[in-house]
């Protein structure tokens, strides 16, 4: 390739970059894919739940769905959650086998027999 074209390709990108640069904000519109891929991202953002705690002594967080798991905090009575979503598993608190996703700063398992729901029940996990 001669000096003059590369010269000339040089100069051509270099406009070309000038000419983006000085584009007026929102002349460069995200491409579709950027697009519906942030719109996809917006959707797939889980809905948090709502609950409120009842156990008159406060609820025990486990780091796992089971009275087995290791206890990692405690909420007091009255006291509204976050609840990312529930699970079924065999240790069932009188009567109830479910257990919610706590997410109030720390991820941990608290018993549902021991939180009423506010609005409509969790997604399952």
């Amino acid at each position: 390739m001669s000096l003059r074209s590369q010269v000339i390709k040089v100069g051509t990108l270099v406009a070309a970059g000038t000419l983006a640069l000085a584009a007026p904000a929102g002349a460069l519109a995200p491409a579709p894919e950027d697009a519906q891929a942030s719109n996809q991202a917006a959707v797939a953002a889980p809905k948090v739940y709502k609950g409120r705690v009842i156990a008159k002594t406060g609820l025990i967080l486990r780091d796992a769905p089971t009275r087995g798991g290791a206890v990692v905090g405690t909420v007091p009575y009255g006291k509204v959650v976050d609840i990312r979503c529930k699970v079924e598993s065999r240790d069932v608190v009188d009567g109830n086998p479910r257990w919610y996703l706590l997410t109030n700063g720390r991820w941990a398992w608290g018993s549902a027999r021991y939180i009423e729901n506010i609005g409509e029940a969790p997604r399952w996990c």
